[in-house]
């Protein structure tokens, strides 16, 4: 029987290859766990992502592993509440907070349905407060609305937020004034669309107000200023 003589040197350099290809893999598969998402990535990896965040009612699309915009606004809008650094990226923080198990935050439990009636009044006051502001102005006014409704100081429907009345006087002057009857523009429209997407330009704001308007001086003095975006100041 012919038996083939292999030399030491040649054991070695098959186990150096063997352990060499064993490090490859393992790179490979820790790179993929631990490499950042962001917009334009690709892949299984977002695929998880956009399962994290669907569970936790952050992302309300086909989950089809692309990080467009959609999914970068949702990761913003995670970020936000966790109080992570706000980047749009899913980097090693963002994912060890999605993927840790965190609970579902209270502000995603809204009792809004989106329907067609939650869009035709959320339209309506961002027409009637915003029509003037920039797209994402309009964007944030539906954002105070929402947080109104998923709030218990406020009703918890969209129709009821709007037309809340305090001391008899209506919380929002379009209602006073009756321009919250005007037909909105489909900018306006779908700026509450969005809105109601979770889009969340202004956070956790509740109020805001227009200091070339209106002094505002209850809210300055018993809440928290947020952002200003075009003529409307932001609070919480």
């Amino acid at each position: 029987m012919y038996r083939m003589k292999v030399s030491g040197k040649v054991i070695v350099s098959l186990a150096l290859v063997v352990l060499l290809i064993a490090l490859q893999v393992v790179a490979v598969f820790a790179g993929e766990s631990h490499s950042l998402l962001s917009f334009g990535s690709r892949g299984n990896e977002v695929v998880r992502l956009q399962q994290a965040l669907q569970s936790l009612g952050y992302y309300r699309y086909t989950v089809d592993g692309i990080y467009g915009k959609i999914t970068e606004r949702a990761v913003i809008n995670y970020q936000i509440d966790r109080g992570l650094i706000i980047d749009g990226i899913a980097g090693p923080q963002t994912k060890a907070s999605l993927y840790g198990g965190s609970a579902v935050n209270p502000s995603r439990k809204s009792n809004t349905t989106v329907n067609s009636g939650d869009v035709y009044w959320l339209a309506r006051i961002i027409h009637a407060e915003a029509a003037g502001e920039s797209y994402i102005g309009k964007v944030a006014v539906g954002n105070v609305v929402l947080n109104r409704v998923n709030s218990k100081a406020f009703p918890n429907t969209i129709y009821n937020v709007i037309f809340e009345y305090y001391k008899n006087i209506p919380q929002f002057s379009p209602v006073a004034d009756g321009s919250i009857y005007n037909t909105p523009c489909s900018e306006c429209v779908a700026a509450a669309k969005e809105s109601l997407n979770y889009s969340r330009p202004v956070g956790n704001s509740t109020y805001f107000f227009n200091p070339s308007k209106a002094s505002g001086s209850w809210i300055v003095r018993n809440k928290s200023y947020v952002t200003t975006i075009g003529g409307h100041a932001f609070y919480q």
